[in-house]
């Protein structure tokens, strides 16, 4: 079982298990009227159990809630009723989840869903189909059918959630170099700020209204050390929340013994955990400017001193504690941003994402000879046995002909079974009979 991520009440990771509502049984029923009790059949049929369904909200900000509850599941369908009334189907469970939220079989690994869209959906666990009544089993030799469906069983599946932040630009850099103070003082986002490293250990999202009015979200990403791509630290989780990012802003400590050293390590661990991350627009900002150390860099900083790449003329020069250059940084930001488009979900966005089976020829049942019998198994089967009332005697009939309609007589005879054998399919024995 994978790990979560918990700091404090951030919570970017989680599994749960849903499970969507079983369909509603249909009727057994006849029309009474005088004279005739048995006026012919009316059973209704049984309500479609209800689906699970997440959806995208700017009002959720973590998946806490889904540590505190991690069993999923909506209610069953009403079972049908007489006088060809139908059972209610069950409404259907829908749970809110962050914009960013990628949703993942934990079982398979497939990506099912990317909800970065405000009100994506994804219905991640179909209701089961209502039973069908006994009005459906009339025929010309049988008008007074005893037999009904019980409803089909919901999906149910275990799925990870993993929050990935969504933001203009993240402020990324080596631990301490001033993006929790950067991002106070240019919004009204409270990160704790320290004068040690990783004093953030969780991402921060901070609203800034930029000159002209343009109005910004900036993700404050904890600090990354070397071998962050690998896991080191917190690298993988932190860099994650800057994959949606349409800039970066590298913040370097130039009060730092070696600043362009970690800058340079900062650069290096974003390329290797997604090279398309790393050629995206960015600025460079050199904080603490207000401090001796930085002033001295900036004297006798020249443009070869400089990592590949970054221009001396391009820098921005700050200090997140006296408010110097942040304006003009700022300023730059909402410029540059007009013209950077938003990086495209990793799954085609679609109003309701429907997770559907792929629908093919089922293949035909398997047979194991056993001392005792035959033990047989295939899908067709399970939905044959899951549609059978055992208790209705006219169920059992219809059970008998569509074992020959499915390839389960041919499949036994082919394995040489005779008149009288035992079968057992999962917890279901009977008695063979061609």
């Amino acid at each position: 079982m994978p790990e979560h991520n918990q700091h404090g009440s951030f919570i970017d990771s989680a599994v749960v298990h849903v499970h969507a509502g079983r369909g509603g049984r249909g009727a057994v029923s006849f029309r009474r009227e005088p004279y005739q009790p048995r006026g012919g059949p009316d059973g209704g049929d049984g309500g479609r159990g209800g689906s699970v369904i997440l959806y995208a909200t700017r009002e959720e900000s973590s998946l806490a809630a889904y540590l505190r509850q991690k069993q999923l599941q909506a209610h069953d369908g009403e079972a049908g009723h007489a006088g060809l009334k139908a059972g209610k189907s069950a409404a259907d469970l829908r749970l809110p989840v962050p914009l960013g939220t990628v949703v993942t079989d934990d079982v398979t690994g497939a990506m099912l869903a990317d909800l970065a869209s405000e009100g994506a959906e994804a219905v991640v666990a179909s209701g089961g189909r209502g039973g069908r009544g006994n009005v459906h089993f009339k025929s010309s030799v049988n008008r007074s059918p005893m037999t009904a469906e019980p409803g089909q069983k919901g999906e149910e599946r275990d799925l990870r959630l993993d929050l990935k932040l969504i933001a203009d630009a993240g402020l990324v850099g080596a631990p301490n170099a001033g993006k929790s103070s950067l991002l106070r003082a240019i919004s009204a986002a409270t990160p704790k700020v320290g004068a040690y490293p990783f004093t953030t250990v969780d991402p921060e999202l901070g609203v800034v209204q930029a000159p002209g009015g343009t109005r910004l979200v900036i993700a404050d990403i904890p600090g990354l050390i070397e071998g962050a791509a690998l896991g080191a630290g917190l690298g993988l989780r932190f860099l994650r929340h800057v994959e949606r990012t349409r800039m970066l802003v590298y913040l370097v400590d130039g009060a730092a013994p070696d600043p362009w050293a970690d800058f340079t390590i900062v650069r290096r661990e974003i390329a290797h955990h997604s090279p398309e991350l790393a050629s995206r627009p960015a600025l460079v900002a050199v904080n603490k400017v207000d401090l001796e150390e930085t002033q001295q860099l900036r004297k006798r900083l020249r443009a070869v001193d400089l990592p590949p790449g970054v221009e001396l003329r391009a820098l921005h020069w700050i200090s997140a504690h006296t408010g110097e250059g942040v304006t003009q940084l700022v300023g730059q930001l909402a410029s540059k941003l007009t013209a950077v488009p938003q990086p495209a979900p990793a799954l085609p966005a679609e109003p309701v994402i429907r997770l559907r089976r792929r629908r093919s020829a089922p293949p035909p049942p398997a047979v194991v000879k056993e001392a005792w019998g035959y033990r047989i198994a295939g899908a067709a089967l399970d939905r044959l046995i899951a549609a059978t009332d055992f208790d209705s005697v006219s169920a059992l009939q219809r059970f008998q002909l569509q074992l020959d309609r499915i390839g389960v007589s041919t499949a036994l005879e082919e394995a040489g079974a005779v008149a009288g054998d035992t079968v057992r399919a999962g917890d279901l024995e009977f008695e063979y009979q061609p």
